[in-house]
């Protein structure tokens, strides 16, 4: 079995992007500015930092770069507060891997306080450990983030799998040297070595994700 799972959040256990992109919609017109579908889709998987530098320039928006961040959080927090949106599959495979003792790590670009209140809606100890966009100086994609999650479990990073739905996330798990199970849902993943590309986690098993070790 896996040593780990390293789980995505934004869009791989919960299908919080399109509350981003109405939320980013919202803020860029505030201030006079025009938001499109293809700006929205490109910061999928980004660190925020660098999403709140590409709303300040693109969208317009005159705040400083934490400030965007705060307000965007705010707000997605609000709406899953009202609706967690959970991604088909995810919450299955997730008790499963937790029901034979696979340790799980949740692995975003999201901040902490977004990333508790996903985490509080869960049975206790569902992940071992939550690495944040605020935990790390370098976001995806990046290898930071996924080698800290390991280093926190105290696994080897070629002994885990990642699950993540953007390029960007799939480029800092390969970088960090896991296994990556990619769940197309916004953005299109291509194909690449190590990497197994799915249409949604229905139906996968501890031992599917053991298969793509073994691979």
């Amino acid at each position: 079995m896996p040593a780990a799972v390293l789980w995505d959040m934004d869009g791989t256990l919960v299908d919080t992007e399109p509350y981003w992109i109405v939320e980013e919609t919202l803020l860029v017109t505030e201030y006079g500015g025009s938001w499109t579908e293809e700006d929205a889709h490109s910061l999928v998987g980004n660190d925020l930092i660098a999403s709140a530098n590409y709303i300040r320039e693109v969208g317009g928006v005159p705040l400083p770069a934490e400030e965007i961040i705060d307000r965007l959080l705010e707000r997605v927090i609000e709406r899953v507060k009202v609706k967690m949106p959970w991604r088909p599959g995810a919450r299955e495979l997730l008790a499963d891997l937790n029901a034979r003792g696979v340790p799980c790590a949740l692995v975003t670009m999201s901040y902490q306080n977004l990333a508790q209140a996903v985490v509080a809606t869960l049975p206790t100890g569902s992940f071992r450990t939550v690495v944040a966009g605020d935990d790390v100086t370098h976001g995806k994609p990046h290898p930071e983030p996924y080698l800290l999650a390991a280093e926190r479990l105290g696994v080897t990073p070629e002994h885990c799998v990642a699950i993540e739905d953007s390029l960007v996330g799939v480029t800092s798990a390969e970088s960090a040297g896991v296994a990556v199970l990619a769940v197309e849902h916004l953005v299109p993943i291509p194909p690449g070595p190590g990497r197994t590309v799915a249409n949604s986690l229905k139906g996968w098993t501890v031992e599917d994700l053991s298969a793509l070790l073994i691979a």
